[in-house]
């Protein structure tokens, strides 16, 4: 299928090399995002519905077992969409993935705008749905450096991670929500951690939502970390009986 001329410039970036121990032993022969609930992978999901919204320019990375992800996957041309990936010689957590793959998601200098969403999640989220904020957050480059799509706590992570305020992300409140794992983020956020180097995204995220810098809101959509085997079958169970609902 040829790659639809109609996008936006907004670039993308699904989070796809984690090792995926607790999905072992799926994960010894297959990296997580391509395992399949209702006859697709989880990956395939976020393509289709990336590319549904607009969204053409798509960057991977992966580390574990990542040549099965580009071998499956190519150039993202069926999904009518392009895809870069970002290959990683050890997992570089979520903070180093993206600042190693900051020169597939900017263009030219200056602070730039994208989104960045966990592979192995799945989101019934119609993607459009957050243009506004991208283009809001590139307008405005100083202020928040990043915005959060939370959610309502599942039963295996019931204390949350952030409190939302209105539209702000706070560390500490009641009625604590959690990190959906899809966010939007200044290329700035980033700008302290070196290329190569191992780094996780929380701890950035709480030194700048100090400073009242994270946004956020609330989805009360189908939202599911795939973080086990039985998540998995529970999602397939859901998408091929047609059942909805958040867990």
């Amino acid at each position: 299928m040829a790659i639809p001329s109609d996008g936006h410039s907004f670039k993308v970036m699904l989070l796809a090399a984690g090792r995926g121990e607790r999905m072992r032993p799926l994960t010894d022969t297959m990296p997580k995002p391509l395992l399949q609930a209702g006859g697709r992978s989880l990956i395939e999901y976020h393509l289709d519905s990336l590319s549904a919204a607009g969204f053409r320019e798509i960057v991977i990375n992966h580390a574990y077992l990542g040549k099965q992800i580009e071998d499956t996957l190519g150039s993202g041309e069926r999904y009518g969409v392009s895809i870069q990936y970002s290959p990683e010689q050890i997992v570089l957590e979520t903070a180093g993935g993206i600042a190693n793959a900051l020169p597939l998601l900017t263009s030219g200098s200056g602070n730039q705008t994208f989104l960045v969403v966990n592979a192995d999640i799945y989101c019934d989220i119609d993607f459009s749905l957050l243009l506004p904020r991208l283009q809001a957050m590139r307008s405005n480059p100083d202020n928040p450096l990043a915005h959060l799509l939370l959610v309502d706590n599942p039963a295996h992570h019931s204390e949350g991670d952030f409190a939302l305020n209105t539209d702000q992300v706070n560390l500490m409140g009641n009625n604590k929500l959690t990190f959906s794992g899809i966010g939007i983020y200044q290329s700035t956020l980033f700008a302290n951690v070196k290329p190569g180097a191992v780094m996780k995204l929380a701890p950035i995220l709480r030194d700048v939502m100090q400073d009242g810098r994270v946004s956020g809101e609330y989805f009360s959509g189908l939202w599911m970390d795939i973080g086990t085997p039985e998540r998995l079958d529970q999602l397939h169970q859901q998408l091929v009986t047609g059942r909805t609902g958040t867990t």
